[in-house]
């Protein structure tokens, strides 16, 4: 009876499929395997599929799964009489893509999601999901780069379970489709070139490629995943051959018209090798909420325009010193002159090293090149952490993200962290590059692009950023649910903050009734850990909060207190820029209590089958 029940179900599934199409969009994107080695909550999903097998066992008819089968890979060809995960099964219906994007929703028509060639029925399964409803992220898509996310998935008995709600194949047009919406995408212009991306990242902009990951994802491990750290790029990627790759070094202290060059195997085998952990933050982090007061110029990025990894490289310390420069009063050893008596008028004997410029591979179609630079003193302190990287997360540094190399400088805003370097110049002058002369300023609120002599009120290149704080989880607009609205509940809140200049975070205060009253977070002890005044990386938080019998919203917002007692300021207005960056105030979210629906009739559904399955 079981095998009637699954095809009366497949082909109620068919017919709804059939009844109702959507328009193809370009949403999808082709998967892209992790680099990433941290997954925090492996050994709990190990933990949780005995639990994960026997749920979906019994949504699938009743059939049940070994406890061995979660920890004994299963043989490619027993597969329970199933097709290979995500092969083509001829005995089964074939669905368009359309149909399938028309299953995101379990009230509606249900939630189906692709693999490979497969299509699949994951309504039942959503409430058993180990990950709870972040499996609704791949509704009406694919779900293997969702699945590459945690190694736990690598599991025949995993693909096992899948294939039991296994309802049909996806049309090999479609799979053709998908393809070449991809190619659309990036075209065979200067971004054709560009890595594919996890299809999680909000877009922001495809040309050149700026996302950022879900709130609810980024903060599930104390390290972003790679193919999850948020992208911010001016250019197109570039794609580096590594054999004919230098770093060249030059400028004040080296000599006039000298450079020294090093390859990449130079840098990994003549330096000490440092990790550090490291939060990288754009500055027009949560930009959107201030174009909700004034509209600003700039890629409207969400709360989570940042993201942390462990980083593997040298000192750039270290490597200045190797070439002679330890002190930022180190001079010109060769200038045309070399006359004692005109040393006072010659600039390049008078100028001394203030600032350290990088520039990049990545450029645009005229060859100009993304640069940034940071004061020399920055760059010769140790105790700044100061990175040539190339490694991230254990694994070499993806190409979004800067391979070969790239400069970490913690602390400071991520348009310094230049990615692809190739150059780096000594100077007396900030970098002479576009992004450091004509961007990633500040200006006063009173000032916007209707002022015609507006870039005299820039201030100073932005390098350290303000204290900062966010809520990722629950979303601004969600609703909690409550049994009775009489009676009080719990909702817990979660988010991060993160100070610039390796000031540690002291506390993040937390209100759910509009700033009336106050309640303090738990820190991460990871975040807390944090040497003093080296607090490279973000603090985790979380809380608990009771929700008052009666209460119809919540009106949430943190702010958060550094080491150096900076608090983040109230209100958006006074710190208001036309640029749109170094936005640090109070985040808020509202959410709206309502009492939970009773599913009757479901209930009455699911008792009819039981009846029909007795009498069977």
């Amino acid at each position: 009876m079981h095998a009637a029940q699954a095809k009366a179900t497949l082909r109620r599934a068919y017919s709804a499929a059939r009844a109702a199409r959507l328009a193809p969009t370009a949403r999808f994107l082709a998967p892209v395997q992790l680099t990433s080695s941290h997954y925090d909550r492996s050994s709990y999903w190990s933990w949780k599929l005995h639990v994960f097998g026997a749920s979906i066992a019994a949504a699938a008819g009743g059939l049940a799964l070994s406890t061995a089968l979660c920890e004994q890979p299963a043989d490619e060809e027993g597969n329970g009489g199933f097709a290979a995960v995500g092969e083509v099964d001829p005995s089964l219906p074939t669905f368009t893509f359309d149909e399938v994007q028309d299953h995101t929703g379990a009230k509606k028509n249900g939630t189906w999601v692709v693999y490979k060639h497969g299509v699949y029925d994951i309504t039942k399964f959503i409430a058993s999901h180990p990950g709870g409803t972040k499996i609704l992220l791949a509704a009406g898509r694919s779900i293997e780069p969702f699945w590459q996310l945690y190694a736990a998935h690598n599991h025949a008995d995993v693909h096992e379970i899948l294939e039991k709600l296994r309802i049909g194949n996806l049309h090999e047009e479609d799979v053709l489709m998908l393809e070449k919406l991809r190619k659309e995408r990036y075209g065979d212009g200067p971004y054709s070139h560009d890595p594919t991306r996890h299809p999680a990242l909000k877009v922001n902009s495809s040309m050149p490629f700026n996302a950022e990951p879900p709130a609810e994802l980024l903060m599930q491990s104390f390290i972003t995943p790679n193919d999850l750290f948020f992208v911010r790029n001016h250019l197109p990627v570039p794609n580096v051959d590594i054999e004919n790759y230098r770093l060249k070094i030059s400028g004040l202290g080296i000599g006039k018209g000298k450079e020294i060059a090093l390859t990449l195997d130079d840098l990994k085998s003549k330096f000490t090798h440092h990790t550090v952990a490291t939060t990288v933050q754009c500055a027009g982090n949560r930009r959107a909420e201030m174009s909700g007061v004034k509209q600003v110029n700039g890629l409207s990025w969400d709360t989570t325009a940042l993201s942390t990894a462990n980083w593997t490289g040298v000192l750039l310390s270290d490597v200045l010193a190797s070439v002679g420069i330890t002190d930022e009063d180190s001079r010109s050893e060769q200038c045309d002159c070399a006359v004692a008596e005109n040393m006072d008028t010659c600039d390049d004997c008078n100028s001394v090293i203030q600032h350290v410029q990088f520039e990049g591979l990545d450029a645009d179609t005229e060859g100009k090149t993304y640069g940034a630079s940071i004061p020399v003193s920055t760059a010769l302190d140790p105790r700044k952490d100061v990175l040539l990287a190339f490694e991230m997360n254990g694994e070499p540094i993806p190409r979004d993200h800067g391979y070969p190399l790239r400069v970490i400088v913690p602390g400071t805003v991520g348009a310094r962290n230049v990615k692809f370097v190739h150059r780096i110049v000594l100077a007396g002058d900030e970098s002479p590059s576009f992004w450091q002369q004509r961007d990633y300023k500040g200006f006063p609120p009173n000032v916007d692009y209707t002022n015609d002599d507006y870039w005299k009120f820039a201030g100073d290149s932005i390098q350290e950023l303000p204290v900062q704080s966010a809520i990722t989880e629950p979303k601004n607009g969600a609703i909690h649910y409550v049994d009775d609205v009489s009676d009080s509940s719990i909702v817990t809140v979660k988010g991060y903050a993160w100070s610039g200049g390796g000031r540690n975070i002291l506390r993040v205060d937390i209100s759910v009734d509009g700033g009336k009253t106050w309640t303090t977070a738990e820190l991460n002890e990871s975040g807390k850990r944090q040497k003093y005044n080296r607090a490279w990386a973000w603090t985790p938080w979380e809380l608990d909060v009771e929700v008052p019998p009666g209460t119809d919203s919540l009106d949430i917002m943190c702010k958060a207190v550094d080491s150096s007692y900076n608090v983040q300021p109230d209100t958006i207005a006074p710190i208001w820029n036309m640029r749109g960056v170094l936005n640090n105030a109070w985040h808020r979210v509202n959410v709206t209590v309502e009492e939970a629906e009773e599913e009757e009739e479901e209930e009455e559904e699911e008792g009819e089958e039981d009846k029909t399955e007795q009498r069977a």
